[in-house]
């Protein structure tokens, strides 16, 4: 008898999910089910293209559903919705052309990502207010916003900060406001947020810190945005407050939420239901620096994960997914912004005794033109010396490089001495001799090397 894996989301995690199971067993029927008209799609496109850097939607997927049924064997259902789990009978309910459709499964994988975080104020469902999510509805979002002239962004978040540029890059007025008194809060810690907060500035938006929103005005379509401080005329509101795992069907089918209210997985992405997985943004993970449960929801390590489920759904216990640092970068103009391991504060909340610091250095050597400054600051565990976080910005892509450098220190248990005799690759053209991460290593040392 053939077996059945059907995979309930069609994004990072669910494709590659879909995607391994097949290749591991070409025998299996696998289906991939995918409540719009796009797989493989990529949400962290779409601020590039409203803001005109990707030119066409086709560009916001990698592969058709078309190119996963010929080339892969993997059927796709587009356009359907899953509506219920009977876990008994091993049947997902599919809304399906109309119909309601039983589908089937001997493993089940649960991809269905994350949804966005609407804030509990009046107003946010007038018509001019928008969540950044799903590629599938970005060219209503460009066409809509194209007609706005003022756009109040609310959070300032990644996808915050990266609508921000994609909206005055095609000329509106832009106001972003954030509840805490830096952005970026849950990435960066002050003295780097504040380096990002002159940029956004410099670039001609209206920032506003430790104002929080009260209501979104208007009678049918948005006038304006009331925070505790002032009440701002806006065409458009863009609702940048954060995403929450999208686990309605799960917790409807009884599978164990964990306690950050993300599916519960082991390290086999297995949940609480006998032959059902989760991946992705709806999985929680463990962080390899606490060694605690925790929910971080990014499109690499969905993949991997998605990689995990798919290849255990088909073949047992073959694969384990070891955790994440929750290594970010994003970009806002030309200024890099990239963060992984613990900020200063997630150390100290989460018991740690830290030290740190925060050095600038040149991208290059000072002799080679155009070189350009970078900032970082590194967090150590203070008794042992173990690298525990780091954050760097900077107007080069270097910046990934670093922070690239760093995500592998921290997985490994690096300390600063371990970084510090680390052979990295020297030419004036792509680092000083003194690397920026050695003399941060060096600068923590306190002169012992």
């Amino acid at each position: 008898m053939t077996e059945s894996v059907v995979v309930i989301g069609g994004g990072a995690a669910g494709a590659s999910a879909a995607s391994r199971a097949k290749k591991l067993k070409p025998s299996a029927e696998v289906i991939l089910i995918e409540a719009t008209d796009m797989i493989t799609h990529g949400p962290c496109a779409i601020p590039y293209y409203v803001g005109g850097i990707v030119k066409g939607k086709t560009q916001l997927v990698t592969y058709t559903p078309d190119v996963f049924e010929r080339e892969r064997g993997i059927k796709v259902y587009i356009n359907s919705v899953a509506r219920e789990i009977d876990v008994d009978k091993k049947v997902v309910f599919v809304e399906r052309n109309g119909k309601s459709v039983e589908v089937k499964w001997d493993k089940l994988v649960i991809a269905t990502g994350a949804i966005p975080s609407i804030p509990r104020v009046p107003g946010t469902n007038l018509k001019n207010v928008y969540t950044i999510r799903h590629p599938a509805y970005a060219d209503k979002l460009l066409e809509d916003l194209s007609k706005a002239l003022n756009v109040a962004i609310v959070g300032g978040s990644y996808i915050g900060l990266e609508m921000a540029e994609a909206l005055l890059r095609i000329g509106k007025k832009v106001l972003l406001i954030e509840m805490e008194s830096q952005l970026l809060p849950k990435a960066l810690d002050k003295e780097l947020a504040e380096i990002v907060a002159k940029e956004v500035l410099a670039r001609g938006a209206e920032l506003h810190l430790s104002e929080y929103l009260e209501e979104i005005v208007g009678s049918d379509r948005v006038k304006a945005v009331a925070t505790n401080k002032d009440t701002y005329n806006v065409d458009a509101v863009i609702l940048a407050t954060g995403v929450k795992p999208n686990v309605d069907i799960a917790a409807r089918a009884g599978i164990k939420l964990g306690i950050t209210r993300a599916i519960d997985v082991n390290e086999y992405m297995e949940t609480s239901g006998e032959g059902i997985y989760a991946a992705g943004d709806v999985a929680e993970k463990v962080h390899r620096v606490t060694g605690k449960r925790a929910w971080i929801p990014l499109a690499p390590s969905a993949n991997k994960e998605g990689q995990v489920a798919g290849a255990n759904a088909v073949s047992g216990r073959v694969l384990r997914f070891p955790g994440v640092v929750g290594t970010a970068v994003t970009k806002f103009f030309e200024l890099y912004i990239a963060r992984t391991g613990l900020s200063e504060r997630e150390a100290v909340e989460n018991g740690f005794r830290v030290e740190s610091i925060v050095i600038r250095s040149r991208t290059k050597a000072h002799y080679y033109p155009n070189h350009s400054e970078a900032v970082i600051k590194m967090i150590t565990e203070s008794s042992t010396g173990r690298i525990i976080g780091a954050q760097v910005v900077g107007w080069e892509e270097t910046v990934a490089m670093y922070i690239d450098i760093i995500a592998v220190a921290i997985e490994r248990g690096m300390t600063i001495e371990d970084l510090f005799f680390s052979d990295l690759g020297y030419h004036p053209a792509v680092a000083p001799v003194w690397h920026p991460l050695i003399v941060a290593a060096r600068v923590l040392s306190k002169g012992r090397f």
